[in-house]
């Protein structure tokens, strides 16, 4: 097949490499550019603990200035690829909860005492709502804000030509990067049919949603929120 990646790297390269090896056809254009914030207020703590629900908590907090300190606390993921990434910059304590915030907001209540004091890096856009996932649950929560996504302005021209030609299929990995892939294509000059030709495969419903009010017709969506459920909805060769 003839696919498209559009989530940000470093992420988006390796997803079109291992699309590659299953024979497929796959171009990468990122729409969204990941930024973070090294200078973060993170407030004074103790904290018991840190929460990540996206890989790019990590390379946002290995360059905040207080990394060293943080490093020491034990971690809960929202899924194994954030996992991944806090222990590749050497949190040693890592959790994952394999599924979604609700399913991160029911392990961290498990684990950890009530009145224990968490420590959310966030991102400026986020899927799910963690704070209320964990409401009720007797636990303190500070959300910081340390990387955020920014949007392209256009689709790559190589990417506008395959388009023309006829692309197969289209993986959308968060609901900013399906908003950006309809606005790009839009703006490179595609109609409203030209949403009907490609099957897009997203990783949750909430990200197919900027596509089902768009009018795509070919809308598939992953059993879990994770990269194999995604690549899983697409044909071998």
């Amino acid at each position: 097949m003839r696919l498209l990646v559009t989530r940000p790297e470093p992420n988006a390269e390796r997803t079109a490499a291992a699309l590659r090896a299953r024979g497929h056809s796959v171009l990468v254009a990122p729409l969204l550019r990941i930024e973070t914030m090294e200078n973060a207020e993170i407030g004074p703590g103790p904290f018991t603990a840190i929460l990540v629900t996206s890989a790019n908590a990590a390379l946002a907090i290995v360059r905040h200035a207080r990394f060293a300190q943080l490093r020491a606390l034990p971690v809960f993921a929202v899924g194994d690829r954030s996992a991944e990434a806090m222990r590749a910059v050497g949190f040693a304590d890592v959790t994952s909860a394999h599924g979604d915030v609700g399913d991160l907001a029911g392990l961290v209540a498990e684990r950890l005492k009530r009145g224990a004091s968490l420590l959310y890096l966030a991102g400026a856009d986020r899927s799910g709502d963690l704070a209320g996932a964990l409401s009720g649950r007797g636990l303190a929560l500070r959300s910081i804000i340390i990387y955020r996504a920014v949007a392209v302005a256009a689709l790559p021209p190589a990417v506008v030509a395959a388009m023309t030609d006829g692309i197969d299929g289209v993986l959308h990995f968060s609901p900013r990067s399906a908003e950006t892939y309809l606005d790009t294509a839009h703006a490179a000059g595609f109609d409203e049919n030209a949403l009907h030709r490609p099957a897009h495969f997203c990783m949750s419903a909430q990200v197919a949603q900027p596509l089902q009010q768009a009018g795509a017709s070919d809308i598939r969506i992953a059993a879990e929120p994770t990269e194999a459920a995604v690549m899983a909805l697409i044909p071998t060769l």
